[in-house]
């Protein structure tokens, strides 16, 4: 599985800030309180992982599965005809569609050369250079022996429920606290 690390570290920091405010509030304001502001950190901490951890790119023998922010791709090996990195991985398909992973390998800004070169000259390959090789050898080695099924496109429903139920408890919470009549 391929996700950015500062994914992981966005959705700790953000857990642990939440869980620190929402215990602040009902120590201070107590339980009552501190359920009615629950929703609004809990629809940040939401935020945080559709649109920060969620997003990933699995691999496997049958194919590639792109995870963007509420979607979900899945492309057998056989409907792939490409796989590039632009800014971040896209992959081509026989259709011919292009599906951007968001949460991929990501081509970072070029560094800066070094001041000095080693005694064999190289320069380090970037990490999202190592794993479009590694994708790609695994797309070659695979696409010939693949089933060519379909691409299945969804949407990510626990995602979306999860922000259904926020959204009902937010509106409650709206109503108890009076701001909305």
């Amino acid at each position: 599985m391929f996700r950015a690390p500062s994914a992981v570290f966005g959705l700790i920091l953000g857990a642990v800030l939440a869980i620190v405010l929402l215990g602040d509030a009902a120590l201070r304001a107590g339980l009552g309180e501190m359920l009615l502001i629950a929703p609004w950190l809990l629809l940040a901490l939401w935020a945080v992982y559709a649109l920060l951890f969620a997003p990933h790119v699995r691999i496997d023998a049958s194919g590639i599965r792109i995870h963007n922010p509420l979607r979900t791709v899945a492309i057998p090996w056989a409907r792939v005809s490409d796989i590039a990195m632009r800014w971040q991985l896209e992959v081509r398909t026989d259709e011919p569609r292009v599906y951007k992973a968001y949460g991929g390998p990501v081509a970072g800004r070029p560094g800066r050369p070094p001041l000095r070169r080693d005694g064999e000259g190289r320069h380090r390959e970037p990490p999202a250079i190592r794993d479009l090789a590694l994708i790609r050898d695994v797309w070659e080695s695979a696409r010939e022996g693949a089933p060519a099924g379909a691409v299945r496109r969804a949407w990510d429903i626990p995602s979306l429920i999860s922000l259904g139920v926020l959204i009902v408890w937010v509106t409650i919470s709206l109503f108890i606290s009076g701001v909305v009549r």
